[in-house]
């Protein structure tokens, strides 16, 4: 393995453990122990109970899985537009719009058990990336900066989504109609497989899309292409690439991943479109997930499962007495130390050259007696 590829797996794990350092001394300054945290998160992680008792309780597995598939939707989302040269800012939006389009096919459209939730999620996409191409195509053709269209975005859809989920009816404001069975992605079987959890369908499409992710970006030349903009726009210009369509297609691609994020937990984790006051922050969270993920396909989904983890685990912290913001603070102290790469990269080389040179010293001794 080539050194600069040692570093980028060596460095997010460094980052991690720090993150979890950092978390436990200040659980201590706290009065209390860290080991409470550890045991929330093996038996999120695993089921099962570490402090003596011998039960396995499969749903908080369930319930951390579930937690995962959003953020990793939205990391992959994040992290297509960084590989093509591009921040989009407005995962959350176009999370958001996606959800509308799930829920409109769900309540006005009819269609076969398998083939409405299908129908549910292209459509989501669809909205997905419609909404990102309006940032794609100011950067495009006027250069307006796609972080700050992005942001506006996010409160613009935000907005226009409440006003139109209450459009199709609601009694108490806050959410629409129930979806008809045949809408939902929910599971029986994988309901009682992790014990009444909301585990559902939907980790399959996510599935599906890591793996789309990795083919896209790694192996076709259209995701050569894209990623050439990203690199030098002149350079790709005068190769003959369309430099203007394909910062549009990166954020559409970009949004289509975060628009399937909104079916997801539309169609999976709930039953109904629901009015939010404000933003959930799956859009931050799938920054976050990008950055420690490193942009690539297996780094995001692990980064992914590492955050869903972290939140998964915040009510068994509590019942351990540790205040269940500790893992947002563990969450921001690895994205902090993932941002001091060159630093982290920098130190370990140090250590490198000082080990090497001691090794050195010692065979030049040696071979001198």
């Amino acid at each position: 393995m080539k050194s600069s590829q040692r570093l980028q797996l060596i460095v997010p794990l460094i980052a991690v453990l720090l993150g979890f350092v950092l978390g436990s001394i200040i659980i201590v300054i706290t009065g209390k122990s860290p080991g409470g945290m550890f045991l929330a998160l093996g038996r999120t992680l695993t089921g099962i109970d570490f402090t003596g008792r011998t039960d396995i309780n499969l749903r908080y597995v369930g319930e951390f899985i579930l937690q995962a598939l959003p953020i990793t939707l939205t990391g992959l989302a994040v992290a297509f537009a960084f590989r093509t040269g591009l921040f989009n800012i407005g995962a959350e939006g176009q999370l958001m719009v996606g959800s509308l389009a799930a829920v409109a096919v769900a309540l006005l459209v009819k269609a076969p058990p398998f083939v409405h939730p299908i129908l549910g999620i292209l459509a989501a996409m669809a909205a997905g990336a419609l909404w990102a191409s309006i940032p794609g195509i100011l950067k495009a053709r006027f250069n307006v900066h796609e972080v700050v269209v992005s942001i506006m975005m996010n409160y613009t859809a935000l907005h226009f989504v409440n006003w139109s989920l209450l459009q199709f009816g609601s009694v108490d404001r806050v959410k629409t109609p129930e979806f008809p069975p045949s809408a939902t992605l929910k599971s029986e079987f994988l309901a009682q497989l992790t014990n009444g959890s909301r585990l559902n369908w939907g980790i399959i499409p996510v599935i599906l899309a890591v793996i789309v992710f990795w083919f896209v970006v790694e192996k076709t030349t259209f995701g050569y292409r894209l990623r050439a903009v990203g690199f030098n726009k002149d350079a790709a210009r005068y190769a003959g690439m369309k430099v203007e369509q394909n910062i549009v297609l990166s954020m559409m691609i970009s949004g289509a991943f975060a628009g399937l994020a909104g079916a997801v937990i539309t169609l999976g984790t709930f039953n109904f479109g629901r009015v939010l006051p404000s933003f959930e922050g799956y859009g931050m969270d799938g920054i976050a997930v990008a950055l420690v993920g490193g942009n690539h396909a297996l780094g995001v989904f692990l980064s992914g499962l590492l955050f869903g983890l972290l939140k998964a685990a915040q009510p068994l912290m509590q019942s351990q007495g540790i205040p269940r913001e500790i893992a947002s603070i563990i969450q921001a102290s690895i994205v902090l130390f993932v941002a001091m790469k060159l630093g982290i990269e920098a130190a370990l080389n140090y250590m490198s050259r000082s080990n090497g040179g001691r090794k050195a010293g010692i065979r030049k001794t040696g071979g001198n007696k």
